[in-house]
């Protein structure tokens, strides 16, 4: 999406918001039906998304990209439907009746923002938090494995975590 929409979006420029719909409602609905299984409910999903992202422009970072900005938004806005009609349809059939919802699409979407988020990284900066996390080596046997100073490994990782932690920000601020 261009800089001159994506500006508009966030000044609520109704042909701009009109262009963000066109381009997200396809990828936005097929996301809803994944949790909601209902076509209805979906499209109900990829409106109130759509407002509720409209709403919310203001608040968007245009340095970094709209669609993800989106899915979380999208993600939060059809758990809710969800919910929501989980309760209803307590109180019509009772508790028994239910289906969960399945906890891994949440673990699946922020793997999938994490696994983003570290190849926004620095080479080195994302091979420390490699290392360190998913490999489960200490500071000092990094700084050994890798040839250099722990002081080294200790100043990448904190900038690593600093960058995740921006990166990832939107996962917590949205819902």
């Amino acid at each position: 999406m261009d800089a001159q929409t994506l500006e508009g979006f966030r000044s609520g420029d109704e042909p701009a918001v009109r262009a963000v719909y066109d381009r997200y409602a396809g990828p936005l609905f097929t996301l809803a039906m994944s949790v909601l299984h209902d076509r209805e409910l979906a499209a109900d999903c990829v409106q109130q998304t759509i407002v509720k992202a409209w709403k919310a422009a203001a608040s968007y970072d245009p340095g970094r990209e709209l669609a993800p900005w989106l899915y979380a938004i999208g993600r939060r806005v059809a758990i809710d439907i969800y919910r929501r009609e989980r309760r209803r349809r307590h109180d019509e059939v009772g508790e028994a009746d239910l289906v969960e919802l399945p906890p891994d699409i949440e673990r699946t979407w922020e793997a999938y923002e994490v696994r983003n988020a570290l190849s926004g990284l620095a080479e080195d900066e994302r091979q420390v938090v490699r290392m360190m996390h998913f490999d489960g080596f200490t500071q000092p046997e990094i700084g050994e494995r890798l040839g250099i100073p722990v002081g080294t490994v200790k100043s990448r990782a904190h900038r690593a975590h600093r960058k995740l932690a921006g990166l990832l920000s939107h996962v917590l601020e949205v819902g």
